[in-house]
């Protein structure tokens, strides 16, 4: 269990560097520092409220009714002082809260998107795949953060104040307790003292023990969610594909799985909960009665007052509920080991994301010097180790118009993935393009709820000027969106391809790679969309994938993939 402890603290450690680094980092331990300082005035109030029990209850015992008196008002003073700091220092907290929170989750983000890690840590192109990084990053940064701020001040304040509980209980437990075993009679000095850290020590090892299955539990719970939000977010996302199969019957088997994973799991945290319950309760109902009833046999022998009774009972207490930090925060504790595990994870493969290592990776990238591009013996591969129909040699000079035919599944998308960069798998040369590149992937995804924003993405509309952005848009027949709103839902795949062409006009790319871009327009459409946007980008290379040659444009060359060659199988 050590080792475990380790490697969860060693997580947390690095986690925790990076949500306190970046710019304002001393005013967010400043910050920390007031937090803790405000922690140990609580301290300071329940030492205070320790004496008070005594002075309060020794004037009950007496009758005297004016220092039980001052003794309420002071109560309510002391009071107010907790009530005050407490909040300070959970305003304080929350505001912290969210400032590490952003950092934590800028430094996710870089890794994830910055690092493409977002592409090659899939199911299918990674040997370790990344299941629900929009939970990691979303739920999770927010969760360690939180817990991080709420264990480490709770426990640093916890230590502060076991010490000055333990000088208290020290002071006002000056007797023994004498014993008579077998005939021998023992005597334990300030026998209330040794109690405590004995009785938190033995509730400790049996809450471990009993809660040990939580940590699993838990991380599966945060899986199984995140696996079913996916799934209510696809349904949203594939609305008239679904509507138009009659699916949903389909879907609803697919939602009833899902959910029916979160109800299995929830069986088991009840399970565990129950088991770890049935010590907890017991334990946090009696912790603050059980010291009356271990110091009575003093009480009883007149050793000390009613007052004083009840200051040992309630400095007792405070020394075992801080002795218990980690029997009360069990739960959390399990929660916040899951939380680390995943969320490092995600951030230690994403720093150096590696594809799938089924398949060769022998792919040689080179600067062709003219700006051309080459291919020579190039042989592309599934990540799992299947070749592809081998493409053919070729150079593209800048500013053609290449034609890419061949079966389906035989690798013309693929191809273009290896000409941008990103396909790894596979062998032989590629002299990459220089310049701006664009892809127009099959069907024409929308990136942008916005169709101003949608249509210049990844630059915002204002890089390329309103006007010219609205002008585009009524050229390539999307003016009729711009006149009932701007927003992109409900776009048909003939208007999405066409929003996809007005993209390419405005980002101007050097290199544009069309794949099966005008597929979903008629022929007309089609070769008066293709000439105008040829006339825009006169300069640009042409890369078009299409099972049929595209109206509108005069290829310089056609690369046809799919000539088998016999005998390899498998890369």
């Amino acid at each position: 269990m050590a080792g475990g402890a380790g490697v969860t603290l060693g997580r947390a450690g690095r986690l925790a560097r990076i949500a306190a680094s970046g710019p304002g980092r001393w005013q967010g331990l400043g910050i920390y520092a007031l937090v803790l300082a405000l922690n140990f005035a609580g301290v300071w109030v329940s030492l205070r409220l320790i004496a008070w029990n005594k002075t309060f209850f020794d004037a009950l015992e007496n009758l005297d009714g004016a220092t039980a008196l001052r003794q309420v008002g002071l109560f309510f003073l002391l009071t107010a002082m907790s009530a005050g700091s407490w909040l300070a220092a959970d305003w304080l907290r929350k505001l912290l809260l969210i400032r590490w929170r952003a950092r934590l989750t800028q430094a996710a983000l870089d890794l994830w998107i910055g690092n493409r890690a977002y592409w090659l840590l899939r199911a299918g192109y990674s040997d370790q795949p990344v299941e629900n990084p929009d939970q990691r990053i979303s739920e999770d940064c927010r969760l360690f953060v939180d817990n991080l701020l709420t264990f480490t001040l709770d426990l640093i304040s916890t230590l502060v104040g076991l010490f000055s509980f333990v000088a208290v209980l020290w002071a006002a437990a000056d007797f023994a307790l004498s014993l008579t075993v077998l005939g021998t009679e023992i005597s334990i000095p300030r026998y209330m003292v040794w109690l405590a850290p004995v009785y938190a020590a033995l509730s400790t090892v049996l809450t471990h023990g009993l809660g040990k299955p939580l940590k699993r539990v838990y991380f599966d719970r945060e899986r199984v969610e995140a696996d079913f939000r996916h799934a209510l977010v696809r349904v949203r996302d594939q609305a008239d594909t679904i509507a138009q199969s009659s699916g949903e019957a389909a879907e609803s088997r697919r939602l009833a799985g899902r959910f029916g994973a979160i109800v299995q799991n929830w069986r088991q945290v009840m399970r565990a909960e129950l088991v770890l319950g049935l010590f907890m309760r017991p334990y946090m109902q009696t912790v603050l009665r059980i010291p009356t009833f271990l110091a009575l046999p003093i009480y009883f022998a007149g050793a000390v007052t009613l007052g004083g009774l009840m200051q040992i009972a309630s400095a007792f207490s405070n020394v075992v509920t801080e002795l218990s930090w980690f029997i009360f925060k069990y739960r959390d504790l399990a929660g916040f080991v899951a939380v680390c595990e995943r969320l490092d994870g995600l951030m230690s493969l994403s720093k150096a994301p590696a594809p799938a290592g089924a398949a060769l990776q022998r792919i040689a990238r080179q600067d062709p010097g003219d700006g051309a591009v080459r291919i020579a013996g190039l042989r592309l591969a599934t990540p799992q180790g299947r070749w592809l129909d081998p493409v053919p040699d070729a150079a593209i000079a800048p500013g053609q118009t290449v034609v890419i035919q061949g079966a389906s599944g035989g690798g013309k998308t693929t191809l273009l993935s290896a000409l941008t960069g990103l396909w790894p798998w596979g062998e032989g040369r590629i002299a990459a393009p220089r310049g701006r590149l664009l892809v127009l992937p099959a069907g024409a995804p929308v990136m942008d709820d916005n169709i101003l924003a949608a249509a210049s993405y990844p630059e915002p509309p204002e890089t390329h000027g309103l006007p010219r952005v609205h002008m585009v848009l009524e050229r390539v027949g999307l003016g009729h969106r711009l006149r009932m709103d701007t927003g992109t839902s409900g776009l048909s795949m003939g208007e999405r391809q066409r929003l996809g062409l007005a993209r390419a006009a405005l980002n101007r790319p050097d290199w544009l790679f069309l794949d099966e871009a005008t597929a979903a327009l008629d022929s007309a459409a089609e070769a008066d969309l293709l000439r105008w946007l040829r006339r825009e980008l006169p300069a640009a290379t042409l890369i078009i994938v299409a099972h049929r040659p595209p109206r509108g444009v005069d290829p310089d060359q056609i690369l046809a993939i799919g000539a088998t060659e016999p005998g390899r199988k498998t890369a």
